[in-house]
């Protein structure tokens, strides 16, 4: 049975313009320039402070000597044409310095187009004698390489796909040995369909020597307990020394487990990191600075502001006109919230940031991470009296240039941890300390995660093995077992 009711309900939500302003806050700087260009392009009411303007009638738009009476407002909108024409003397553009460096102006990058890995390799097929249907399979198989370099599909799927999608019956055999001319392209080890194919094909091109050979028989025939770092496995299987078995590792690690990286890597285009603000130091005090390029100087076109004037003072206002003037309100209102976006979105990234850095003091005066302070989101937040969600869009998209280095904001938070001292640590602190027990570690004796963990309480940082652990994967370090050299 359908029922009505009433129901009171407090709610918040925010406005399309707070909207908008959190996803300005959240842009990076070259984003941030993208999102303006596109801004000035969509609306002809907003204008940069760059061109040099003229005084001849700027300083007309006195307020005082221009009141409208009620009867000139289009009583349809309620507009008051007043309330979008300057009321200073001399607009606030007009005082604004254009501080541009030559490093500062927008210059366009050339990039290499070159050819795709693909293509590439496809060129090198035609300095085989193929017939068509090899040809055919050999394209195929190219065609199936990835950015790697690998093929990671079986032969029996490859097969069933050229029947179906080429239709090219062929037999697996005929595939493994149109696969065996794909291996000969360069780079060495191109089409291999795992890493000890991939390692193999490298290590049977190289010139041979004693090193070499031995170095094929360990992945040909024992990769696992290579992989492993079974190393007197190895030893008592081949009748080797622990020389001969080292200069057979010192050839494999010279081989490139991604030969198709190198490669595809050079026609990717580089993304440059432009840092949003700049952190120096003087006479012992920091100063931060925000980029200028996060600061444009925007104001309301001068031509909408004619265009509003001329209406303002016309006796006779036709429909055309009216509906003229309220385009322009529309334009007017978007051009002057965008500024205020703009205005609000650097002083938020210059308060949250200045707060980081005050917080981080100790860090940013010595460069030393372990002077790193416990520091989580909402720390900052309060501080800076705004919600946690404001300053993570700003942490984590947001570099800051400092004397060591271009850092990712996100870096300077942690979570804390209590030493055997009763004070609150950074685990950032303790990863860094991690970090350094395992440069110097015995490598042939590499440390195990329960004696990590005894190291670090000795040294006043008493956490169990599995943090240890966790730590030591947030780090990409490997257990002990793949750290072992010979």
């Amino acid at each position: 049975m359908l029922k009505q009711y009433l129901q009171f309900k407090l709610s918040q939500k925010l406005s399309p313009q707070q909207i908008q302003l959190m996803k300005l806050i959240q842009l990076p700087t070259q984003a941030f320039e993208q999102r303006l260009k596109q801004e000035l392009e969509e609306n002809p009411a907003l204008d940069t402070g760059k061109e040099s303007l003229e005084s001849d009638g700027m300083d007309e738009f006195d307020n005082s000597d221009d009141i409208l009476n009620d009867n000139d407002r289009i009583e349809a909108d309620d507009i008051n044409v007043d309330d979008y024409l300057s009321d200073d003397e001399i607009p606030d553009y007009r005082t604004q310095a254009n501080n541009y460096s030559a490093d500062d102006e927008e210059k366009s990058v050339p990039y290499a187009s070159g050819i795709s890995f693909t293509e590439y390799l496809r060129t090198q097929l035609r300095t085989f004698r193929l017939d068509d249907q090899k040809e055919a399979i050999a394209e195929f198989l190219v065609g199936s390489v990835d950015d790697s370099g690998y093929i990671r599909r079986s032969i029996s799927d490859i097969t069933d796909d050229l029947a179906f999608t080429q239709n090219i019956y062929t037999t697996e055999d005929e595939v493994e040995e149109v696969l065996a001319i794909v291996h000969k392209l360069d780079p060495a080890g191109v089409g291999a369909r795992n890493l000890q194919e991939c390692l193999s094909i490298q290590l049977h091109r190289k010139e041979a020597s004693e090193s070499v050979e031995l170095a094929q028989k360990i992945i040909d025939e024992s990769f696992d307990s290579f992989t492993k770092k079974h190393y007197q496995k190895l030893v008592q299987k081949y009748g080797i020394s622990e020389d001969d078995l080292r200069d057979a590792i010192e050839e494999i690690e010279k081989l490139n487990p991604k030969p198709g990286g190198s490669y595809s890597n050079n026609t990717q285009l580089v993304e440059h990191v432009v840092p949003d603000f700049a952190i120096r130091i003087n006479e012992g005090n920091l100063e931060l600075t925000l980029n200028g390029r996060n600061a444009p100087e925007l104001h309301v076109s001068r031509a909408y502001n004619d265009m509003l004037k001329g209406y303002k003072e016309s006796k006779e206002k036709s429909k055309s006109q009216k509906d003229a003037v309220l385009f322009i309100k529309q334009k007017l209102d978007a051009a002057k919230w965008f500024i205020e976006a703009v205005k609000q979105r650097q002083q938020t990234l210059y308060v949250t940031m200045s707060a980081i850095m005050n917080h981080q003091k100790a860090y940013f005066l010595s460069g030393d991470e372990r002077q790193l302070k416990p520091m989580i989101l909402k720390d900052i937040a309060d501080e800076i009296g705004m919600d946690v969600s404001t300053v993570s869009r700003v942490a984590n998209s947001k570099y800051v240039d400092t004397p060591y280095g271009t850092k990712l904001i996100k870096d300077f938070f942690s979570e804390s941890m209590t030493n055997d001292q009763g004070e609150e640590v950074s685990t950032r602190e303790i990863k860094t300390i991690l970090e350094t027990v395992v440069e110097e570690e015995d490598k042939k004796k590499p440390l195990t995660d329960d004696k990590l963990a005894a190291i670090l309480k000795e040294k006043g940082y008493p956490i169990a093995r599995r943090t240890v652990a966790k730590y030591r994967e947030q780090l990409d370090i490997p257990v002990a077992r793949l750290r072992k050299k010979i």
